[in-house]
């Protein structure tokens, strides 16, 4: 076996351990898929071992290409580590899904402020299914939404850590019956058609929220639309169809739109910060005790009174270990929860 290993080789041989497929690994690591076939034969002539057992169907680890890959994670995080010191960390990238949502802009900014010697670059995903699979891929580092709504084949990929339950609300049109109201109880939405994403791939975490909500309340789902990309569109659609759309309160209402917060009871959008499991960067610590710090602050994890939330989300929401000393006013400790 040679006496010096190239990263490289380890970090094309980390990819294609956790994609299980070469054409998704070299894509992720932006290399032609010959080049990282190649780099993974020569690591294994170097180790004197098979990695990989390949046929035309899948691409499995052999029992060596498993006990190599704890090691040679552990190298890269040293390596990545290193660069680090020395100013050389590439950015981290964090969904905050769509410009209108308070939560995620927030602990973004307060992370920036927490380590201000690292770029963290924001991106915009629209949905956490959506960005679960540029997670997995390597294309983003974190991101933010309803963990619990995620298909498990994703969620076996990813940790979250649980940030806020995010009162929810209606953006209404401005003439409509109940824009007159300050809140908008869930029993004066029956026989109504709201808006919720039905048909989106990218946010069916969403509707399925919806979908609970609104059984057994006489709401319906307002069926899937054409996919409206930019915000232009969307008002154009809304308000041609002038369906009531779910939302959370603080997201800023279209042009002639109202939101108004829905009550009796409390609907709550549980939102949690996400990464792909074994993410390593220097500012990722940042980011988590940013969304730790923020969620004792602001009581961000006080259900109130007769506040809903569905029993499976409240189960991944409340299982939490420790993961910030601080504590906010309203006694609420930041944790983090690693359930798949």
């Amino acid at each position: 076996m040679s006496a010096h290993l190239d990263p490289r080789l380890l970090r094309g041989f980390v990819t294609v351990a956790e994609e299980l497929h070469f054409t998704r690994a070299a894509v992720r690591l932006h290399v032609a898929q010959q080049a990282l076939s190649r780099d993974v034969r020569r690591l294994e002539r170097e180790l004197g071992a098979e990695l990989f057992v390949r046929t035309t169907r899948q691409v499995t680890l052999t029992p060596e290409g498993e006990r190599l890959l704890p090691y040679a994670r552990r190298v890269l995080r040293a390596q990545d580590a290193l660069l680090a010191a020395f100013g050389q960390a590439r950015p981290l990238l964090v969904d905050l899904n769509s410009p209108g949502l308070a939560t995620p802009r927030r602990v973004l900014h307060r992370a920036r402020e927490l380590a201000p010697g690292h770029e963290l670059m924001a991106r915009y995903e629209s949905g956490l299914t959506g960005a679960a699979g540029e997670l997995l891929a390597g294309r983003l580092d974190a991101s933010f939404g309803r963990f619990a709504g995620l298909d498990p084949a994703l969620r076996a990929g990813l940790d979250h850590q649980p940030v806020r339950y995010e009162p929810m609300a209606v953006v209404l049109p401005e003439d409509h019956r109940l824009a007159a109201l300050e809140a908008v109880p869930l029993a004066e939405l029956a026989g109504e058609t709201v808006y919720a994403g039905a048909g989106n791939p990218r946010t069916p975490e969403w509707t399925g929220l919806a979908l609970q909500l609104f059984e057994g309340r006489g709401i319906e789902i307002a069926p899937p639309a054409p996919l409206a990309v930019g915000e232009e569109e969307f008002q154009r659609i809304m308000a041609r169809t002038r369906n009531p759309v779910l939302a959370v309160v603080g997201f800023p209402a279209p042009p002639s739109m109202v939101s108004r917060p829905l009550v009796d009871p409390v609907p709550l959008s549980p939102v949690s910060l996400v990464w792909r499991r074994g993410l390593t960067h220097p500012a990722f610590d940042a980011l988590r005790r940013a969304a730790a710090r923020l969620a004792a602050e602001e009581g961000w994890l006080d259900k109130p009174a007769g506040g809903w939330v569905p029993a499976g989300d409240d189960v991944r929401m409340a299982s939490r270990e420790c993961h910030d000393s601080v504590r906010g006013p309203h006694g609420t400790s930041a944790c983090a929860t690693f359930n798949a």
